[in-house]
């Protein structure tokens, strides 16, 4: 069943496009996804198509416009596929109606890739990174920081947070309640164990810019091995070698892939062609901050709670699987992919 949010936007969504942006629309097609937005692939009465993104009450508004403007940014200055805004008649990325705010782009070719990323893939994400990186260098930092808790919290607390999964997962009777509470004791290991060695060699000082924030396979669209489209910018300030780590030894990948470490290297050494700033140092660290994050990080280990369609849930459950065999491997040999990032020199990711 529709929530009130999506039947009251299927009313409103002829009329926001035609007061407001002067189309009419043919058909409209809602789309299952999204936390803080309601989704519709859109028909116009001149057979143009656009998704419309419906925000939820609850959204953070001056923060999704900020995410916006730099979207068209990165379109407009570094030539990257991010689609394109359609002002409304004011002028304005956001349109405000009775409450509700709207966002109208143009609709991207391409599919979110499910299956592990290939060579050229991962040569394109990378020289698309590292373009995007290069221009927002320059750009304001915004106000809304991305936490980095895996690099300052406490381990006690991370640990107690196990514990609270555990008893919900219990509490929303989980049939995987024995394979997630052996997971969760090898994460409570693993905290005590390999979090204050790693952090230890971490770099005293990170590269700190604006980024899009979650720049993953699933905001990714692709055409075979091209990249089409970068979707769902965040707009945040955030660690590049934490955004460049968390790509470039992407779950899906690491978990799927016998040739992951390949293709981590490929994706670091073509970003560095596009971005031959960032230090070296931030290179060499972006594995061990990426081991660091998914440490830290239980999203995944219960779904009940995120309310999502079946397919996105089990995609999800699958993620968190994914995620621990990524930590193994990482964990596993870290010596050695430290040393290999350190070697990349621009100009050189093609022979890796």
């Amino acid at each position: 069943m529709q929530d009130e949010e999506s039947v009251r936007g299927d009313d409103f969504l002829s009329k926001v496009l035609s007061d407001r942006y002067g189309v009419d629309v043919a058909s409209a097609e809602l789309v299952p996804m999204g936390t803080e937005t309601i989704n519709r692939r859109v028909t116009l009465s001149d057979s143009r198509r656009v998704f419309v993104k419906q925000y939820r009450r609850s959204a953070d508004l001056r923060q999704a416009k900020t995410a916006w403007v730099m979207s068209e940014f990165c379109r407009r200055t570094a030539h990257v596929p991010t689609p394109r805004v359609w002002p409304n008649q004011d002028g304005e990325l956001l349109t405000l109606v009775d409450g509700a705010a709207w966002v109208v782009t143009d609709e991207m070719s391409g599919r979110v890739v499910s299956e592990p990323m290939t060579v050229p893939r991962a040569q394109h994400i990378g020289l698309l990174l590292g373009r995007m990186h290069f221009a927002l260098a320059s750009y304001p930092p915004p106000a809304c920081i991305r936490q980095t808790k895996w690099r300052t919290a406490s381990v006690d607390r991370a640990i107690a947070a196990t514990e609270a999964v555990l008893v919900r997962a219990a509490k929303q009777h989980d049939p995987r309640l024995l394979l997630r509470r052996e997971e969760l004791e090898q994460r409570r290991d693993d905290l005590r164990t390999h979090v204050p060695r790693l952090r230890s060699r971490l770099p005293d000082r990170l590269v700190s810019q604006a980024g899009h924030a979650d720049f993953t396979r699933t905001n990714l669209l692709a055409d075979g091995d091209v990249i089409t489209a970068i979707l769902d910018f965040r707009g945040e300030t955030c660690l590049a070698a934490w955004e460049l780590g968390r790509i470039a030894f992407d779950p899906r990948t690491v978990a799927n892939s016998p040739y992951w470490r390949q293709r981590a290297i490929r994706l670091v050494g073509a970003y560095l062609v596009e971005n031959p700033r960032l230090p070296y140092t931030d290179v060499r660290a972006c594995a061990r901050v990426t081991v660091l994050y998914l440490l830290f990080s239980l999203y995944g280990a219960t779904t009940a709670e995120y309310a999502l369609p079946e397919p996105a849930e089990s995609d999800l459950r699958r993620h968190w699987a994914e995620r621990q065999v990524t930590i193994r491997r990482l964990l596993a040999e870290l010596d050695d992919i430290e040393a290999t990032l350190t070697a990349i020199r621009p100009g050189r990711w093609d022979r890796q």
